[in-house]
Parts: structure tokens; sequence; C-alpha cells
């Protein structure tokens, strides 16, 4: 629908910083109705676009007072489609990206997945939309258009009353019954797939050529540090997409689309979509590091001209930047409705089946390893609370708390019972001991490295090694050194969970080697920096420590084994007004069950 229309829009004017999706950015069928000097390799050509005192800021300022037009659907061709498509009567169907939790009463609350019936396109940023009896605003940019806006309403989860025979019927009408409407069905899905893979090599050429490759030109503006921290591995992303896109060109059917067979493609490129992994992880960062820059006029004025001498799209580079995140979340939806119109018959249909699940199995490994950058904010804020710190930071080995709770540590050679909070992280577990009179604060006194541990559970009775009796015990023996902790649970199901979270630790360990999960140096220097500033000068440590006081109200506090409902894709949320509920929130799950 958007493709279909081809209009002008204002002329370019600067845009404040955003971290939510532009609308109608993966589009198909934009047209650029202006032509500027393209220099081949990559370089600012200041004399052919300004004079020679000319600098980033005469350069904007000449495009933007030049009364330029483009011509594309993201930005308000959508929109106006959509709103054509209302007011004539149809009913227009958007399918949800990812979850939105509803913050405001006047918000439409819906899961991935869910179909929206769109009423008002009319903002750019946020639609208004029903789902069975509920109405409300939702952000634009958590939803797509469905592919088949034609499909039989039987096949809809929700229908809007006084629609559903015409719709119904109209739909036998085009299509007529039967397989040739399920093929109409998945060619039209096979199209958006072949469609928009092709526009999204597009964004990302535009992203390495326009961006990166004049970002380096200026040495005097941007370090390498900096480049990294922006655009990511992205290079590495459009190298692996470029190769993906030829594979899907090979099995795409021009004649008959409904008869490609393209998931094996998916299948083969599987693990090398890993890759996206790393950069939905430092994708928070190159927004930060982005909104810093743009503080600086020169640094907004060079990146518009960028965008200008690339021939790009009137959006933000935060924008662009944010298209693999988008992209990753993407394909279990359309591989999901490829399937539901792939015949068991149709040879593709194996291969659509298994690569469905593939790409769920790829996106649950990226929101795995986001969940564990999230946690290390959190990890750097407990010790950070913690008295007395000797040593190496938790960061430096670990990422994961595995499990903590209170244990008796016997000691040598009076075997002197101790007791102890213990927190068992992935490679070590570390030991606090309660202040006397504030029981809420703690202070460090030791750690044991697990990767030299070996468990051994102990059985009721006199410990031959330690000469006393115990209960509910096991031991640390360190293979290399011979060196052997007591430690004795209060209960019989306590030194269960204990003897289980050990076996949780060396799996994890485990699961990272084969993965090659790994926090970067300044990941972790950036979130003891995060901690050290949230410490309040003048106060005692205990005020603001929300974490440890969680941790002292659960029997058990342990890190969630499966992932959370905010998934990586909400990384693209819109800026809302100001609230303290996230914050109180955070307050009070630092470490969830």
């Amino acid at each position: 629908v958007a493709s279909a229309i081809a209009f002008d829009v204002l002329p370019l004017k600067l845009h404040p910083f955003s971290q939510s999706t532009p609308t109608g950015l993966d589009c198909v069928g934009w047209k650029q109705r202006i032509a500027f000097p393209v220099i081949a390799d990559g370089a600012l050509d200041k004399t052919a676009l300004a004079d020679d005192a000319g600098s980033e800021e005469d350069l904007y300022e000449d495009f933007r007072s030049g009364n330029h037009r483009y011509g594309h659907a993201g930005g308000g061709g959508e929109q106006l489609a959509i709103n054509e498509l209302i007011s004539d009567g149809s009913v227009v169907y958007a399918e949800a990206l990812w979850d939105h939790v509803t913050m405001d009463d006047q918000e439409l609350g819906f899961k991935a997945g869910d179909v929206i019936e769109v009423m008002d396109a009319t903002n750019k940023e946020w639609w208004w939309g029903r789902i069975l009896d509920s109405e409300g605003w939702f952000p634009a940019s958590f939803v797509r258009l469905r592919v088949n806006q034609d499909e039989p309403m039987e096949d809809y989860p929700l229908k809007a009353e006084g629609t559903k025979d015409d719709d119904s019927c109209s739909g036998t009408r085009r299509f007529g019954m039967g397989q040739t409407t399920k093929d109409q069905m998945r060619t039209n899905v096979i199209n958006e797939i072949i469609s928009t893979e092709r526009d999204y090599i597009k964004h990302l050429k535009d992203i390495c050529e326009g961006y990166i490759k004049q970002c380096r030109k200026r040495a005097d503006m941007f370090t390498e540090e900096q480049l990294k921290t922006i655009f990511g591995n992205i290079e590495d992303i459009y190298r692996c997409q470029k190769k993906f896109v030829k594979a899907l060109e090979k099995k795409f059917n021009k004649d008959h689309p409904h008869l490609s067979e393209v998931g094996s493609c998916f299948l083969e490129y599987q693990t090398e979509f890993q890759i996206y992994s790393e950069y939905c992880n430092n994708h928070p960062n190159a927004c930060m590091e982005l909104s810093r820059l743009t503080k600086v006029n020169k640094y907004v004025y060079f990146f518009e001209a960028c965008r200008l001498l690339q021939k790009m799209i009137d959006i933000s580079l935060d924008g662009f930047l944010l298209t693999p995140v988008q992209k990753i979340c993407k394909y279990p939806l359309q591989l999901a409705e490829l399937l539901k119109y792939t015949n068991p018959q149709h040879r593709d249909f194996k291969d659509v089946e298994a690569a469905l699940n593939a790409m769920k199995n790829v996106a649950q490994l990226i929101n795995e390893r986001k969940r564990r950058l999230e946690n290390i904010d959190k990890i750097a804020q407990w010790q950070s609370s913690i008295e007395d710190w000797e040593g190496e930071d938790v960061l430096i080995r670990s990422s994961e708390l595995i499990y903590s709770g209170e244990l008796a540590k016997i000691s040598h050679p009076q075997a002197k019972s101790q007791q102890r909070m213990f927190f068992l992280f992935d490679h070590q577990l570390v030991c606090c001991k309660k202040d006397l009179l504030r029981r809420d604060i703690l202070y460090y006194k030791s750690r044991i490295n697990m990767d030299d541990m070996e468990i051994l559970d102990v059985e009721d009775g006199k410990d031959k090694d330690f000469n006393t009796s115990v209960k509910n015990a096991f031991k640390l023996h360190c293979r290399d050194t011979e060196e052997v902790h007591l430690f004795c649970a209060k209960k019989p199901e306590q030194k269960q969970r204990w003897l289980k979270a050990f076996e949780s630790e060396r799996r994890q360990v485990q699961l990272d080697q084969e993965t090659g999960f790994s926090i970067t140096e300044v990941q972790k220097k950036q979130a003891m920096l995060n901690a050290s500033k949230q410490q309040h000068p003048g106060k005692p440590k205990a005020v603001t420590r929300p974490y440890y006081d969680f941790l002292m109200r659960q029997k058990h506090p342990t890190l969630p084994t499966t992932l959370p409902q905010q998934q990586v894709f909400m990384l693209a949320e819109p800026k809302r007004k100001p609230s303290n509920f996230w914050q109180n929130i955070s307050r009070l799950t630092p470490f969830r069950k």
C-alpha cells in the first residue's frame, strides 16, 4: 500500500534525537526527487557543494533553504495511504512486532503477534487502534502492516463489526476458493520477504558508505573507539546480509513466487545471524554516544551532510541504526506467516518450519545475552554497596548471579563455625559478613575460585577432615592445592538448592564458552562507573542499597532462567513523559526469581 503512493513532503527539518523507530523506515517504493553530487570515494566535496569557506553548517543550511522535496513512504506516505483507506471505509490491520506494556490508561497494550485494527494514523509516532473492546494510542514503530490485508476474515483473531461478510466475500472473489487463495497469500509473504531484504541491504549500504566512510575521514571529530561504539559491528552485518540476499535471490521463483523455497536459506545462515547479538547489546551505548555528540551543532550538521550526500531518506542516523535491531526481530514473524500459508505437501514446508524454530532460537540467544548485559549494571551496584571490598571487581570474571544465601562456614584448625552470606556468581563464590548492629550492611571477607573446585556432598555425622559433627553439609575441594572448604545449611532443602546452584554455575560457564559470550572491557568499566555515580556522597551506603535490601527479603534469590517479557525489541521503545513507575519497579527487582 505504502509503495503505491509517491508524494512530496515538507522541506528538510532538523529532527530532535529520538530512540523511537521512524515509521515506514523499512517500507519499499520510496523515490528520491533530487540529485546531489556523489563523490566516488565517499569524501565530502565542499567545493562542489559550498564555497571555499563553506562548512558542514553552510552545507546543511544550503540544502535546508533550497526547497528540496523528498518523496518516500517513510515519514508520511504510509500514514497518508493508511488514512485514505480508513476514510474509504476499509479495515486496516497491523501486526505487533513486540510487546507494548501499557503505561497510561489511554494507551493500548498488546503482545508480539497481536493483530490491531488501525483506526487513525494521522500522527507519525503514535497511532490509534483497537483490539477487541479496547482502544487507545500505541507506538507506530511497534507494529507492521499485515502483508495480506485481503486475507479472508476468518483467519483474523479479531473482527470489526459489520465487515465480516463483505471482507470474507471479497477475499473469495479476488483469489477464488481453496488452494488458489493460499498460493496468493504465500506469494504476498514471499514478495514481502524479498523486497524488505533488498531494502534492508540498501539501508546497511547507506550507513556503511554514507556515514562510516565519511566519519573515518574526519579523525579530528571521531576516534576509532567512538565509531565502534556508534556503529558496532554493522559492517559485519552488512557483509553477512549481502550473502544472505544472494542466497534468497537464487531460491526466489520470479514467475511463480509461491513455489519459492526460501526456508533453507534461513537454516544455512542461522549461525551467522548470531552476530546480531553483539549489535543489539551495543545499541544502547550507541544511542547514548549519539545523544552526547548531537548536543554539539557541528556533529548535527556533519551527520545531516552525510545523509544528503548519500541521498538517503529523511530519517536521522539513530533511526537507521535501529534497523538491524528491528530486522532480527522481524524474521520469526515473517517465517510464522510464511509457514501459515505453506501447505504441508509443499517442498518448502519442512525447511520453513525448521527455519522458524531456528530464528526463534537466534532471537532467544540475543535476548538472553541482552539480559546478561543488563545484569552487569545490577552486579556493579551490588558490589558498590559492599563495605571494605578487596581485590578485583566481580565483573572482571563474572556476569551472572547464580544463587545467594546464608551458610555456616567451618574453618580449621579449631573447626570454628561462622555465619556468612555467600553470593555464587559464574566463576566465583563471594563471602560477606553482616554488620553486628546494622544487619543490612555487608562487609567483604573473601572469595573462592569456582573453576578450581569440585563439589562434595557430605553425609550427616562426624566429618573426619574437620573432626566435628555436621548436618546438611557439603564441601568445596580444590584440585590443585587440596584446600577444602566446609559449609553447613540450616535445612536439607537449602543444601539441595546450593548443590543444584553449583551445577548450574558449571553449566553456565560451559555454555558461555560454547556460545562465545563475553563482556567487553568498555562495558565493565561503564557499569562500575555508573554504579559509583549512583552512590550519594556523605550518606552511608546502607541508605542507597535497595538491591541488597531486596536480597535480604528473599530466601532464595536467583536470576531467571527464562526470557523476560520485555525482550530486545524494547530497545526501540519511543521516549515518553517522565515516570517513576519503572524506576520504582527496578529498585525492587534486581535479581528476579
